[in-house]
């Protein structure tokens, strides 16, 4: 044990530094079973307790991990049994909510369900909402700018947060926990740390801007027979319900015949359909909201856009709705299985969907190959599994996901962050120059290369 770890836990306890079984009890992520490996995991209370761990780690040149809710899916919180873990779990507070300013402050280890339903209860609404809502953590969703289900209407997490406090490489405490919209007193330094992995300081509060609470809420799922109505449809819905279009999902066919199989989730819709889209409207007049929304829908099944609709008849018949959407679980009996997260142009999506699908068809025959999507805001998930044995496979599946975009003018990743997971494929979304001023200021902040290295490039 060195001697940085045996400080730690003289000064803060056992109970904050965890060392041996408390470590690899723990699970690597939500996607990854194995145990964690590292020096230790410390569970700090306070930015004061983590600014001193950091400066301390920095002096000697300690590797620091930051852990959140572990629900990433670019691996850049992976560690190794040289690392030290910081872990925000202990940090949790809701310290304030401004109902006049219509605000919330949160430390960075707030559950994101947990923030929801406690603004929910005071008339507010915040619209960052993933599928990983139970787990995930207010800190980690500005750290991988996390986007979801309500980009389309409300943006992704960089348009929410108006502050935040940040523990830099050296220790210091960078608060900028401004309340107000409107703040162009110089650089706009928070958002050095929106999307930045973990890279350049460990997020430890955050100030996030509410919405008012919707008073309604309209949801369908419908069928359709091709893309090009998938496209029609998205417009059709903007032009009839304008800013409550708020969700618009969509599933490919197989994707919705495989999690509705006989062992999976129950089908809602006819499973025949070659897509499905969920889309979702909210409003603050419940009677016109409904009749727009109905309205549309009518108008859509007579212009022949859309075949089939089904509109739930209770919050459980919307629940078991996006479930189908969210919980994809019933496929990962494909084992292995690659998940990817990209974004391009819509007017490019179908064409770029044939290009993946027919390599990877080709290399595998056996192959498949499960697609969903917000679409609305130019961001696919596909899901891989080439069903065969063999070297490299991984490296396979990224060539014919990745190669492709370039050409689109896409990106590697739309929500998730890069990770370890993507950093070989950075230069396909980003320019030389702009990977040159990262790395200048990944040096400039962390020169001992202490947080997160190894993340992003």
């Amino acid at each position: 044990m060195s001697d940085v770890i045996k400080e730690f836990i003289s000064e803060y306890g056992p109970n904050i530094v965890l060392t041996g079984d408390d470590i690899s009890n723990r699970a690597s992520s939500y996607w990854d079973s194995s145990p964690i490996t590292a020096k230790a995991i410390i569970k700090p209370k306070t930015t004061e307790q983590i600014s001193d761990i950091i400066k301390r780690c920095n002096e000697v040149g300690q590797i620091i991990v930051t852990h959140g809710g572990l629900t990433g899916c670019a691996k850049a919180a992976d560690t190794t049994p040289g690392h030290i873990v910081i872990s925000l779990e202990n940090m949790t507070k809701i310290e304030e909510i401004d109902e006049i300013g219509g605000t919330i402050t949160v430390e960075a280890g707030a559950i994101l369900e947990t923030v929801q339903q406690t603004v929910a209860d005071k008339g507010f609404y915040y619209p960052i909402d993933l599928g990983a809502r139970g787990s995930c953590t207010v800190g980690g969703n500005a750290a991988t700018n996390a986007g979801g289900i309500n980009v389309i209407r409300y943006g992704m997490m960089r348009n929410h947060v108006l502050g935040l406090e940040a523990v830099l490489a050296d220790g210091t405490i960078l608060s900028s926990m401004n309340k107000v919209i409107k703040n162009n007193a110089g650089y706009d330094l928070k958002q050095l740390f929106i999307g930045s992995e973990g890279t350049l300081g460990i997020i430890t509060r955050v100030i996030v801007k509410l919405e008012t609470a919707p008073k309604s809420c309209q949801t369908a799922l419908v069928g359709l027979n091709s893309f090009s109505k998938v496209t029609t449809f998205l417009n059709h819905m903007k032009n009839e319900t304008g800013s409550r279009l708020s969700a618009y999902e969509v599933m490919w066919g197989n994707y919705y015949q495989a999690v509705t199989e006989p062992d999976g989730h129950r089908a809602p819709m006819d499973r025949n359909h070659p897509y499905y889209v969920i889309t979702e409207c909210t409003g603050s007049s419940p009677d016109s909201d409904e009749v727009i929304f109905m309205k549309a829908l009518e108008d859509a099944l007579e212009q022949n856009i859309i075949d089939d609709a089904i509109i739930p008849k209770s919050d459980q018949e919307r629940q078991t709705i996006w479930t189908v959407r969210e919980n994809f679980e019933p496929i990962f009996e494909n084992n292995p299985i690659f998940l990817y997260d990209v974004s391009l142009p819509i007017k490019y999506m179908e064409d770029y969907i044939s290009k993946v699908q027919n390599n990877i068809a080709t290399t595998w025959p056996k192959s498949r190959c499960y697609i969903i999507g917000h679409i609305g805001d130019g961001n696919l998930h596909l899901m891989i599994s080439p069903n065969e044995d063999g070297n490299n496979l991984h490296e396979k599946s990224n060539e014919m996901v990745y190669d492709p975009l370039k050409s689109y003018g896409g990106s590697v990743s739309a929500e998730h962050g890069i990770g370890h997971e993507k950093k070989a494929w950075l230069s396909h979304s980003r320019t030389q120059q702009e990977i040159a001023l990262m790395k200048s200021i990944k040096r400039t902040l962390d020169p001992n290369n202490i947080l997160n290295p190894g993340v992003i490039f």
